[in-house]
């Protein structure tokens, strides 16, 4: 059985509206009533990022957990990798988050991590949708849950990441776009006390402009200030600061793709990288698996989805992996996709190899790539319809020996995405623009967004 829910990032929609507090509410009971079957701690820590509806969805996830018997610790705004680290450190059986990541302020999402601060598994998820309709005696008396405040934990969390870089990165001067996000307060203080020269932006949320104006889904900003402050390198972050990208003092973008590439090939040089296994995904350029190829690394490609690459990683013991859209796992910091630990390594690995970060830039060519989103009704059956079925056919057929296709309904928004990625722009331009009208005529789609990953970012 599928999911109806939660997608690939938990469960998402617009705030007071598809995600109610009620949903919120009974996503807590369904949560706790797992965590009752387990033997974890039953206690639960809970964060959100900075949008308005944050405090009032927190609250009713709370509420929900509180009515089934688990106590509560609120972080209030918190990234969410600090939540994932403060589970799998702290006396807690699961963690909360509250947060839509890179979507847009009025959308929110709630997403579980278990006590190992692992996201959860596609079964578990389903679990916890068949726990919403279970009928329980309800606790009273000592034997609810009670809730406390106490962001304790994220100073075990902030030592974390300075313990990254126990050099320091000393004048190094850094343009940071938090994007008006989860990271505005951590993201800015943890440079600072390794002695960075900052400039700062997207770092005054007001609930509503949370990814407005830049950050890891508008990289624009990230890369012109990075240029006009005359900085060595930029990082921005997304709404929740589990993904980050970076640019260079020439204001040129440095995707996952490059960032995995940069670290793994510097730890390569320096003796310390075993196995010889990068994971990426279906997104993953040609032009970057080329890279590591003549490097003697092997890329491991999965699912879209950061907890696709994490359990790649367990299987694999690969030191590193993620999304060309900058969600880069390092499990020896974590399990989870962290924009905080991936902007201190690269920018360790920046600075220990002594050169500036354009001078990486040309380490690879990347092949073209096309990544359309499609607005639609519904996803349900997609790729049955006629049109789109023979478009898909023959695009596999052109692409044969020649380069990629990956079509996908997205697991967070009515949008189906198509990326053509080929040998030549002009392959790639044509395969693409034959699936976008078949979907035209089949779905009545309409272009969402189209963005060229050649030298960009993923989604």
């Amino acid at each position: 059985m599928s999911r109806k829910l939660f997608g690939t990032d938990g469960v998402r929609g617009v705030a007071n509206a598809k995600l109610s507090p009620r949903l919120a509410f009974e996503l807590g009971q369904a949560a706790g009533r797992l965590l009752l079957e387990t033997d974890a701690p039953r206690r639960a820590v809970l964060g959100s990022d900075t949008r308005r509806s944050g405090p009032m969805l927190a609250a009713a996830l709370a509420s929900g957990l509180c009515s089934v018997g688990i106590d509560v610790v609120s972080l209030g705004i918190a990234p969410t990798p600090a939540i994932a680290f403060v589970a799998r450190t702290g006396d807690f059986g699961l963690g909360g988050i509250v947060s839509a990541s890179h979507n847009p302020a009025p959308d929110n999402g709630i997403k579980f991590v278990g006590h190992e601060g692992t996201k959860l598994a596609d079964e578990t998820e389903l679990r916890i949708e068949h726990l919403m309709q279970a009928d329980t005696e309800p606790p009273t008396g000592a034997g609810v849950g009670c809730i406390v405040e106490d962001r304790s934990g994220l100073d075990a969390y902030l030592e974390m990441l300075r313990s990254i870089v126990p050099e320091g990165l000393h004048g190094m001067r850094i343009a940071v776009d938090c994007a008006h996000g989860a990271a505005y307060e951590l993201g800015p203080q943890v440079l600072q006390l390794l002695g960075a020269d900052l400039v700062v932006c997207g770092a005054s949320p007001d609930g509503m402009n949370i990814n407005a104006e830049g950050g890891a889904t508008k990289p624009q900003t990230i890369q012109d200030l990075t240029k006009a402050a005359g900085c060595a390198i930029g990082v921005a972050f997304d709404g929740d600061a589990d993904r980050a990208i970076f640019s260079d003092e020439m204001g040129r973008l440095i995707n996952g793709d490059r960032t995995m590439g940069i670290w793994a090939a510097h730890q390569q040089g320096r003796g310390q990288f075993a196995p010889a296994v990068v994971v990426g995904t279906v997104m993953s350029n040609g032009g970057f698996e080329k890279f590591l190829n003549s490097r003697g690394i092997a890329l491991e490609r999965t699912q879209v989805g950061d907890k696709y690459v994490s359990q790649r990683l367990r299987d694999t013991g690969a030191r590193i992996g993620g999304e060309q859209s900058g969600h880069i796992i390092f499990p020896a910091h974590g399990p989870t996709g962290d924009g905080l630990v991936t902007m201190l390594e690269l920018f360790r690995a920046v600075e220990s190899e002594g050169r500036p970060a354009s001078t990486f830039y040309d380490d690879y060519e990347p092949w073209p790539q096309l990544m359309i989103n499609l607005g639609v009704d519904g996803t349900a059956g997609w790729n049955e319809k006629p049109r789109i079925a023979s478009a898909l056919v023959r695009g596999e057929e052109d692409l044969q020996g020649h380069g990629r296709l990956v079509v996908r309904p997205s697991g967070t928004q009515p949008v189906i995405r198509v990326m053509v990625e080929a040998d030549s722009y002009d392959l790639r331009d044509r395969v693409a623009e034959s699936i976008v009208d078949a979907m035209r005529q089949d779905l009545a789609a309409s272009v969402h967004g189209r963005v060229d990953l050649t030298y960009a970012l993923g989604d």
